[in-house]
């Protein structure tokens, strides 16, 4: 085993991503009157924002997915009147990390190991293992005040990819007991039971006390190589538990995501923001960057020479017409590789801007000073059609007659 953890250490990598959040605001507002403005000419005044937890900041650490996820179930929990929390995320990343180096062993290497996940691990993990607040296990023993998990995620990977690419004829029993004591070193021991508001709770019994149903939320997505009202396992590396996703057209999931708003709940959201138009000052948009020199007034030689980051400001600098996007569209993005999984965020509210175009208000975990709004984004409906790869919902978030529909199926 020691000559196991030397290997790691010698053959560490730094892995590092960026993270989001934001302070809890206030449900069923009416429009406000006054406007939120940044330094690129965008006036957003908000039409209907629904509660959120304070925006948290997963710094260099890839697991958006479990921040975001934690944070709609803390809204969930905002919504069904029982209060505030704040839940552990790491609590979630520890036991997720574990079930997929057991998958990733079982498969001898022949699948995907990486600290990215899925809607579905939070919602797996509170149903088999349970939740913790916050402060029974921050997750953090490495002295940062921040998630750092460069060295956490090189020598977990090495490790197990050392056990599954060995030529042993057979593993020791103890293999899983190593990596499980590099994680409780990195992230602290996951708690057996702790004390909470002066009440003994294990971690089942907490996520009992919470009320929360595994079985009310619901992965939808919009592609056409499945059947639509059918349900598939989204082929991403990080939906490696083969969450079983509805598939339903283009126009219906955009109006889940439109009666969750409006019904009073929030909207887990995967979603690929490498985009041109997603800036780090908090915008999302989709103008056609193949009409840019158009779009933005240019001269055709001027835009032809400026580099990508000067394209990019350009096109986000201020409101711009958008691609209009089809279901076509969508699934050759996905198809060709322009659309990947990249980053987990939570839907919260609808604001428009100075011309009456309307945006989603979206709780991100890059911390409060990465945008002009505070952990806000604030994503054109354009970019979340084009760009979104899967939502989770409550059921009840479901309009009427589309629910019906999948039933049927």
């Amino acid at each position: 085993m020691k000559k196991i953890l030397l290997y790691c250490v010698a053959v560490m990598l730094s892995v590092s991503q960026f993270a989001f959040s934001f302070e809890t605001v206030s449900n069923n507002l009416d429009e406000k009157k006054d406007t939120t403005k940044n330094d690129t000419g965008f006036v957003f005044t908000t039409i209907k924002i629904n509660p959120i937890s304070s925006v948290k900041d997963q710094n260099r650490s890839s697991t958006c997915w479990s921040f975001s996820t934690i944070g709609f179930l803390e809204s969930e929990l905002i919504r069904m009147g029982k209060g505030e929390y704040d839940l552990s995320e790491m609590f979630v990343v520890h036991h997720t990390m574990l079930d997929r180096a057991q998958l990733y062993v079982r498969l001898h290497g022949e699948g995907s190991f990486s600290p990215g996940g899925s809607a579905y691990d939070v919602i797996y993990c509170m149903k088999n293992y349970g939740l913790v607040p916050q402060e029974a296990m921050p997750g953090i023993q490495y002295g940062d005040s921040l998630p750092n998990h460069g060295e956490l995620d090189a020598v977990a990977g090495a490790y197990v990819k050392a056990i599954a690419g060995s030529n042993r004829k057979k593993l020791t029993p103890v293999w899983m007991e190593g990596l499980k004591a590099i994680y409780d070193t990195y992230l602290g021991k996951c708690p057996e039971e702790f004390v909470f508001e002066g009440k003994k709770y294990t971690p089942q019994s907490f996520a009992k006390y919470l009320g929360l149903n595994a079985d009310d939320y619901v992965s939808i997505t919009s592609y056409t190589h499945h059947p639509f009202y059918t349900r598939f396992a989204i082929e991403v590396p990080d939906n490696w538990r083969q969450d079983q996703m509805y598939n339903l057209p283009l126009e219906e999931m955009m109006a889940i995501i439109d009666n969750a708003i409006d019904k009073g709940y929030t909207v887990a959201w995967g979603a690929d923001v490498s985009e041109v138009g997603f800036t780090r000052k908090g915008v999302g948009v989709m103008p056609d960057a193949d009409k840019g020199a158009d779009l933005t007034g240019s001269d055709m030689a001027h835009w032809l020479n400026l580099s990508q980051a000067d394209k990019k400001k350009e096109l986000t600098k201020a409101p711009l017409p958008e691609i209009e996007v089809t279901q076509e569209m969508r699934q050759k993005a996905y198809d060709n590789w322009e659309t990947t999984d990249d980053h987990g965020m939570q839907i919260y509210g609808i604001a428009k801007d100075q011309n009456g175009k309307e945006y989603y208000m979206v709780k991100n975990s890059w911390g409060t000073d990465r945008s002009d709004y505070e952990g806000t984004w604030y994503i054109s409906k354009a970019f979340v059609a084009y760009k979104t790869m899967d939502i989770m919902v409550h059921k009840d978030a479901i309009p009427k007659e589309i629910r019906k529909k999948m039933e049927n199926k």
